[in-house]
């Protein structure tokens, strides 16, 4: 590898070091984080905080340098008189920007009013061989935000605190449920049937087992399998994957939580997860508005309510539930003028024919908050047929901004039906739609042994946060997002 003179001159000086200290020691033992010392009251004596270089003012025999961890920037005054001039000096010489030092002293305000560590003793605690990057901005550094996460996270504020706030969530997420009488359980990642979800899966092979495999594209049927079990609320934050296109919305590994509640129906869960965003919201933002793209949004105010069926059949200007021959209603969609035959290639499927044209017409033009409900039941197989229509499910789903938040059933716990809407699944299969399900007989095991009314409700972490933190792309708020590799 061929190094530049920069980081030529930082090995050589690695050399330098080791003649004077171990320039990668074992530990430093800290009194405070960075966080902690910005408060401390001035005269606090015995201080010791660590963190990297990212700025150093060197002058003769007075500098400052600023130090940061992931949630705090730090000031420390280094004198001559203090420190002596051997280590002022070895200050002076040997300690770059992207270095991590550890330093004790006292704590003052400088006369700008800014908390500083007067350093009264410093340890060289570990050599960045590679320069920090002058400037962080622009289409060239894109890609290497998401492929060196970590000098996004050391130059770009942004960037902490979108990546502080994901930690947070999980944080409060976890109290939230608990609080709301929720356990957390934990299911298989790597299973022998594609169920939970309409989605492409990765396939494997277990070889001890010498069964084909695939991972999760959904932790649902196991969930409903504990709710069947006795635990009459369970949830996971789950990690999913689905082997489908990439774009801004989706990568093909992505996390979710998914929760299960016994004895509710849909509209339970909607006024459940209104608390949920609502909540979420106040805890990370400290505000129920939120900014998406250069709009704001009020998550307090009532939401809108929209029929599926009825708002994609006035898009369409036709039922489009009385079709049940792809080629049939491809036909009719293409001769309403809405779109043409090549648009609709790749749909293969009622299912798929009845979702392209919803994403087109209904879902991209909704900006508000929204609760988009009754749907058709060629789309849902695991949720509850309504009771005065069998032609659609107890469905809703929550878009905000032309994008899908949540997606939550009246879950279906007929055992019967289930079965039929497995093998009608097949039939859709063998159209040559590859995102239907595989006919789970464990699944259909556990229902049969007795399922309690259950609503449940999945909503992508990935694409929460995205909407809570205006991000334009899914790899902004997933630390390390797959990447192509360079050739």
């Amino acid at each position: 590898m061929e190094r530049t003179e920069q980081e030529l001159v930082r090995i050589n000086k690695l050399d330098e070091i080791r003649k004077v200290c171990n320039p990668y020691p074992d530990k430093f033992a800290t009194t405070h984080t960075l966080k902690e010392a910005a408060i401390l009251d001035d005269g606090t004596k015995n201080v010791s905080v660590a963190g990297r270089v990212v700025f150093a003012r060197k002058m003769g025999k007075l500098s400052f340098v600023k130090i940061r961890d992931i949630e705090k920037a730090f000031q420390l005054e280094l004198k001559i008189d203090l420190l002596g001039e051997e280590k002022y000096e070895f200050f002076k010489k040997m300690v770059d920007g992207g270095d991590f030092i550890g330093a004790t002293g006292e704590i003052f305000t400088t006369q700008t009013g800014e908390k500083t560590l007067r350093v009264e003793d410093f340890k060289f605690l570990g050599k960045a061989l590679r320069p920090l990057p002058e400037k962080f901005h622009g289409l060239t550094d894109t890609e290497m935000k998401y492929r060196q996460r970590y000098v996004d996270l050391i130059m770009n504020e942004d960037s902490r605190n979108l990546f502080l706030g994901r930690s947070k969530f999980y944080y409060f997420l976890r109290n939230f449920m608990n609080d709301n009488g929720f356990l957390e359980v934990e299911t298989p990642i790597v299973q022998t049937a594609v169920s939970g979800a309409s989605a492409k899966p990765f396939f494997t092979h277990h070889n001890a087992l010498d069964i084909d495999c695939n991972l999760r594209i959904a932790p649902e049927c196991y969930l409903k399998e504990c709710n069947a079990a006795g635990f009459e609320r369970v949830y996971e934050v789950a990690k999913c994957f689905r082997n489908e296109g990439m774009d801004p919305q989706h990568l093909q590994e992505f996390t979710q939580i998914e929760w299960y509640a016994s004895f509710w129906n849909f509209e339970d869960n909607i006024e459940f997860f209104k608390k949920f965003m609502r909540e979420t919201a106040m805890y990370l933002k400290g505000t129920t508005k939120i900014v998406v793209g250069d709009k704001e949004i009020d998550l307090s105010k009532e939401w809108d309510r929209v029929n599926y069926v009825e708002a994609l059949t006035n898009a369409l200007g036709f039922d489009f539930l009385v079709y049940d021959s792809p080629e049939e209603l491809r036909s009719k969609i293409i001769e309403s003028g809405k779109f043409n035959a090549s648009e609709l290639a790749e749909c293969n499927s009622v299912a798929q024919l009845i979702d392209f044209c919803y994403k087109r017409l209904v879902r991209a033009n909704i900006f508000e908050p929204t609760i988009m409900w009754n749907y058709p039941a060629v789309l849902k197989p695991l949720a509850r047929r309504n009771d005065d229509n069998d032609k659609v499910v107890d469905v809703f789903q929550v878009i905000i901004a032309g994008t899908e938040i949540c997606n939550a059933y009246s879950e279906l716990v007929n055992p019967a039906i289930q079965r039929a809407n497995f093998e009608e699944q097949l039939k859709q299969k063998a159209q040559g739609d590859d995102e239907t399900m595989d006919l789970d007989e464990d699944y259909l095991l556990a229902m049969e042994q007795g399922m309690p009314p259950i609503s449940g409700l999945g909503v992508g972490i990935d694409r929460l946060m995205m909407l809570l933190y205006n991000a334009q792309s899914v790899r902004d708020v997933v630390l390390f997002p797959m990447m192509k590799d360079k050739k």
